[in-house]
């Protein structure tokens, strides 16, 4: 149930915000296939992060002993997770000038 809560705030909130995006003159286009992939993709990088963070926070407090390994595994997906996230916003940018 959560998660459809999620969504359902997820698309009222892009179209609260398409609004003054569509009020624009001219020929602005705002949800172009390119721009709202890598939308996509920063939403589901922040939705990873979030779960990295707290696999690794859960079983650290479970086991104490083992948060030395836990650690650098976390970091580095961290990092690869970041690396695809920076593409995306690269491409988002590039696409919608």
């Amino acid at each position: 149930m959560k998660t459809y809560g999620l969504a359902l705030f997820v698309v009222l909130l892009v179209l609260c915000t398409a609004s003054p995006v569509f009020a624009q003159g001219g020929g602005a286009t705002a949800f172009t296939g390119p721009s709202v992939g890598a939308g996509l993709v920063l939403l589901g990088a922040g939705l990873g992060f979030g779960k990295i963070g707290a696999a690794a926070l859960e079983g650290m407090a479970r086991q104490p002993e083992a948060a030395g390994k836990i650690q650098p595994a976390m970091i580095i997906i961290a990092a690869l997770l970041e690396g695809a996230t920076f593409f995306a916003l690269l491409v988002c940018l590039i696409k919608t000038n």
